[in-house]
C-alpha cells in the first residue's frame, strides 16, 4: 500500500523534478517507509511506499525491468500473486524480487493491458512501456484504491490524491458544477471521472486508460457487474453454503499476503465482528482488534463497546480500545479534513482518522467491514426503496438524495445553478442492462459507484493517512459477483443482511446479531451544538466562504439558526455538509490557507 505519482510531458518538454517532489511530499504518509523517482525522457514517475510484501529493498518502487523495458508504480495489494508468480515462471519469466509488485510487471508482457483481469486484489498503478513509449494506467475493479490524474496543454500527470496534483500550478481549481449538485445532492458521491475541481479527474473503477507520446488517450472498461439470477436455481441451504465459503476465502487471502502482523477493526457491529468470527473459523489465533468510541449525546450512544466486547470475550483476541473526548474531535478536524483526497461529509472519517492513528502505532494491516450494507442489502433505505410505488428514480431519490433540485437551487449561488444533474445520473445508472429487478439495480448501484465514493473512499484515506494498510474482504470481486446473484429476501429479509446473520448465528453471540443496525457514529457531527456549532459557523462566515460566493446566505443562515432540524434523509447534518466543502476547500484548495502534507 502505498502513493504513487507521475508526470508525462507530452509537448516535448521535461519533467519538473521540483514538482515531483512537492507531490511526494503530499504523498508521504500513505508511504513512510521509502520514497523513490524514476525519469525517461518525457516521464517522471515517483513513489512513496508502504513495506508490507517483501519487506527488502528488492521491491522498491518505480520497479523498473530492464529486460523487458518496463517500469512500475503501484498502490495496492494482490492476493493472488503467488498463483501468477507460479504460472509466469512456467513461461519463462525470472523474478528478482519476492513481492506483488513484480508480478504485474511480468503479467504485462505476458498479457499486455488485459493482464488486469487476471488480478484478484485491490489496485491502482501505472506503467510505462519503454519501447511503445506509452503510459498504462488502470484501477481495480470495485475502486477501492484511488487514482487521480490532471491534463495540460503540456503534461498528464497523476497521484494517489489530489493534494499532490495541486501542487502544479496549471491546475485549474474552479468548482464544477455537476460535481457540486452530486456533492450537496448525492451524500457527497461524485462518481468518476468528475470531482469537485474541474481540473481534476479521477479514472472510474474497473478501466484501464492508455496514454502514448503526444498525449492521446484511450481507455477500456475491463469489468462489468451483473446483478441476475444464476441458470440453476438454488435452495436457501446452498446459497449460504456458497456465501459462506467465499467469505472464508476471502478473509483468508487478506490474511496470507503479508509479512507483517494483520488486526481487525472491530466496531461492534455485524460486519467486523462477523470478521473475527471467519478469521477464527481458519485458523487464526491470537487476533488483534481495535476498537474506537466518542462522547454520548442524549440522542445516540457515541460507542458501540457494550457489543464489541462480547466479541473479544468469545474469541479472546488481543484488545485495543480507545474512548476520544469531543474536544478532541473537534481540535483533529481540520487535520483530517486536511488528507481527504476529496470532501467527504460521512461523520465517520474523523472515527476512521482517529482510530488509524492508534492502530497504526501496532499494526500495518487491518481488515475491515465495509461494503457488507451495500453487499448484502443491510441499509434501512432498501427495504423502503423496495417497496416504494413511482418509477426507478423516484423510488430512489425520496429515500436517498440528501436534498431535492428546488432545495439545491435555494442552497447554491445562482452562478451554479443547471439542470437536474444527479437525477439524470442516478436514471442512467438504473437503467443499465444486466439487473434481474428494481433492488438488483440500486445495490448494483450502490456498490459500483455510490460506496466507491463515499465509505470505501473515507476509509482508504483515513487509514492512509497514518500509513495503514485497510482491506476489505467483503468487496472481494469473486464474492460480490456471487451475492450480486442472491435473490432479494436472502438480503434485505429479517430487517437487512438476512443471510449474513444466519452465516453469524452460533459463531456470534444473538446480542451482535439481532441488535439494530448501527453506524460508526460521531453524535457530535450529527446532533450539531455549542462548539461544533461555533466551529462550522465560523468557517461559513469566514471571509474566504463569503469572498467564494458558493452557498446562498439565506440558506446558511437557516442551517446556522437551526441546525438540528435540518437533516438529510440518511440523517446526516445539513450544516455539517455545507460547513465540511468550504472547510475542504479552504484547507487544499485556497493557496493561503493549505493544510498539511496528506
Amino acid at each position: 500500500m502505498c502513493g504513487i505519482g507521475g508526470e508525462l510531458r507530452v509537448d516535448g518538454g521535461q519533467p519538473d523534478p521540483a514538482l515531483m517532489a512537492r507531490m511526494l511530499s503530499r504523498l508521504a504518509r500513505r508511504g513512510p517507509d521509502h520514497e523513490g523517482a524514476w525519469s525517461d525522457g518525457a516521464l517522471l514517475l515517483g513513489h512513496r511506499r508502504l513495506s508490507v510484501i517483501d519487506l527488502s529493498d528488492r521491491s522498491n518502487q518505480p520497479m523498473a525491468d530492464s529486460e523487458l523495458g518496463l517500469t512500475l508504480v503501484f498502490n495496492g495489494a494482490i492476493y493472488n500473486y503467488r498463483e501468477l508468480r507460479r504460472e509466469l515462471l512456467t513461461k519463462g519469466y525470472r523474478f528478482f524480487s519476492d513481492g506483488d509488485t513484480e508480478v504485474i510487471l511480468k503479467a504485462y508482457a505476458e498479457w499486455g493491458e488485459r493482464c488486469v483481469e487476471r488480478l484478484i486484489g485491490m489496485f491502482a498503478f501505472a506503467l510505462w512501456d519503454r519501447r511503445e513509449r506509452r503510459l498504462f494506467l488502470a484501477r481495480d475493479r470495485l475502486g477501492i484504491k484511488p487514482l487521480y490524474y490532471s491534463r495540460s496543454p503540456t503534461a498528464f500527470r497523476f497521484a494517489s490524491n489530489s493534494q499532490a496534483l495541486l501542487e502544479a500550478a496549471d491546475v485549474d481549481t474552479a468548482i464544477d458544477p455537476i460535481a457540486l449538485h452530486h456533492q450537496l445532492s448525492l451524500h457527497a458521491v461524485i462518481p468518476a471521472p468528475r470531482t469537485i475541481l474541474k481540473g481534476i479527474r479521477k479514472l472510474a473503477p474497473a478501466t484501464t486508460l492508455t496514454i502514448d507520446a503526444a498525449g492521446n488517450e484511450s481507455s477500456r472498461v475491463y469489468w462489468r457487474l451483473q446483478a441476475l439470477r444464476p441458470a440453476e436455481p438454488r435452495t436457501e441451504a446452498e446459497w449460504i453454503e456458497a456465501v459462506h465459503a467465499a467469505l472464508r476465502l476471502s478473509v483468508r487471502r487478506r490474511l496470507d499476503i503479508a509479512d507483517v502482523p494483520v488486526g481487525v477493526l472491530l466496531s461492534g457491529g455485524l460486519d467486523s465482528s462477523l470478521l473475527v468470527a471467519l478469521l477464527a473459523e481458519t485458523g487464526v489465533r491470537d487476533l488483534l482488534t481495535f476498537s474506537v468510541g466518542f462522547e454520548d449525546q442524549p440522542e445516540e450512544k457515541g460507542s458501540e463497546f457494550e457489543y464489541s466486547d462480547q466479541v473479544v470475550a468469545r474469541y479472546q483476541t488481543r484488545h485495543h480500545q480507545y474512548l476520544i473526548p469531543n474536544n478532541q474531535v473537534l481540535e483533529r478536524l481540520p487535520e483530517a479534513v486536511a488528507c481527504m483526497a476529496e470532501p467527504m461529509v460521512g461523520q465517520d472519517a474523523v472515527a476512521f482518522f482517529l482510530l488509524s492513528e492508534r492502530v497504526s502505532q501496532t499494526v500495518k494491516v487491518v481488515q475491515s467491514g465495509q461494503g457488507a450494507d451495500e453487499v448484502f442489502g443491510g441499509y434501512f433505505w432498501y427495504p423502503r426503496m423496495a417497496a416504494a410505488a413511482g418509477d426507478d428514480l423516484e423510488r430512489f431519490r425520496r429515500h436517498y438524495f440528501d436534498r431535492d433540485h428546488d432545495e439545491w437551487l435555494e442552497t447554491v449561488a445562482p452562478a451554479y445553478h443547471g439542470p437536474d444533474h444527479t437525477a439524470r445520473l442516478i436514471a442512467e445508472r438504473l437503467a443499465e442492462p444486466g439487473a434481474a429487478d428494481y433492488l438488483d439495480k440500486v445495490l448494483r448501484l450502490d456498490v459500483t459507484t455510490l460506496i466507491v465514493d463515499d465509505p470505501v473512499k473515507r476509509v482508504d484515506n483515513m487509514t492512509m493517512a497514518w500509513g495503514l494498510e485497510a482491506r476489505v474482504p467483503f468487496l472481494d470481486h469473486e464474492l460480490v459477483e456471487l451475492a450480486m446473484q442472491l435473490p432479494p429476501e436472502l438480503k434485505i429479509g429479517g430487517g437487512g443482511k438476512y443471510l449474513l446473520k444466519t452465516i453469524a448465528r452460533g459463531l456470534l453471540p444473538d446480542a451482535v446479531i439481532d441488535r439494530p443496525k448501527g453506524y460508526f457514529p460521531v453524535p457530535a457531527l450529527k446532533f450539531v451544538r455549542g462548539r461544533f456549532l461555533e466551529f462550522m459557523r465560523e468557517i461559513l462566515d469566514s471571509r474566504a466562504s463569503r469572498e467564494r460566493g458558493l452557498f446562498q446566505r439565506p440558506y446558511l443562515n437557516t442551517l446556522l439558526a437551526e441546525p438540528e432540524a435540518h437533516l438529510t434523509r440518511l440523517l446526516g447534518s445539513k450544516l455539517w455538509h455545507s460547513a465540511l466543502l468550504e472547510l475542504w476547500l479552504q484547507t487544499n484548495v485556497d493557496p493561503a490557507t493549505r493544510g498539511a502534507p496528506s
